[in-house]
């Protein structure tokens, strides 16, 4: 493969991860199934993908706060609800296997979809409701999330995102602890795939991953410091809603 091709895999993952800091969501459920049309196999995409997630994911959260989209000094609020979240993702990811044996695969997601679209509907129709923050919603939230991601690799950052302001959450804020909760859970990913013996990190792929992922996240987060708050309500809602319509049409695929 020629150099212009990896300089077309920096420019891939450079849009896909502007969109996921922005709105919290679409990195890994839209650049996954492109690598794999571009012919890199499952155990080149996977590991790859988790790596520049995990790097961007704390770069992001890293960047928000500076921005003053969120505020993750050492005992805020935002920083215990981005540790629980992924502290969360041991008990989801172990639900998540067991249920991966045994259940048939259209039926996982059908369930995501249907989960994902109504988070998407209720946030839309909710517009101008303002919610109070709990904590057992943020757990439950944790746990369904990272089940979600541990039996099918996607249905983490709609759900996180959008989840959390119905868990009574700030938008922007929103935004940030998702990608930096993500950011954690991905490191556990990768660690699983170094140790597991099954393959680890493609390192054709991965470098191009990295790069444009990280140039992107500084213009994601200034993007989210600029847009009014009642807006990145609605954007939130549309972009979920989307997602969940999204995998509910390729069941029939």
């Amino acid at each position: 493969m020629n150099i212009h091709f990896y300089w077309g895999l920096v420019l891939l993952a450079f849009v896909c991860e502007y969109v996921d800091s922005t709105l919290g969501m679409g990195y890994g459920t839209t650049l996954t199934p492109l690598l794999l049309l571009l012919g890199f196999g499952t155990k080149q995409t996977v590991p790859a993908v988790l790596l520049s997630e995990f790097v961007t994911g704390l770069l992001a959260g890293v960047l928000h706060h500076g921005f003053g989209n969120v505020h993750f000094a050492r005992g805020s609020r935002a920083l215990k609800v981005a540790l629980v979240l992924a502290a969360c993702s041991v008990v989801g990811t172990l639900a998540a296997v067991y249920v991966a044996l045994n259940v048939p695969s259209w039926v996982v997601k059908t369930y995501i979809g249907v989960l994902v679209l109504a988070v998407g509907v209720y946030l839309l129709v909710t517009l101008g409701k303002t919610f109070s923050f709990s904590w057992p919603k943020v757990v439950g939230l944790g746990v369904l999330a990272a089940f979600n991601k541990g039996i099918s690799g996607g249905g983490y950052g709609p759900l996180v995102c959008g989840g959390q302001v119905v868990s009574g959450v700030e938008e922007k804020s929103a935004i940030a602890i998702t990608s930096l909760a993500e950011g954690l859970v991905c490191l556990v990913g990768v660690g699983m795939y170094l140790i597991s013996g099954n393959g680890g990190i493609d390192w054709g792929l991965a470098p191009s991953l990295v790069l444009g992922a990280v140039l992107s996240t500084p213009l994601a987060a200034l993007t989210v410091k600029r847009v009014p708050l009642r807006q990145m309500r609605g954007v939130i809602g549309a972009a979920v809603t989307a997602l969940g319509v999204y995998t509910l049409s390729q069941i029939a695929l």
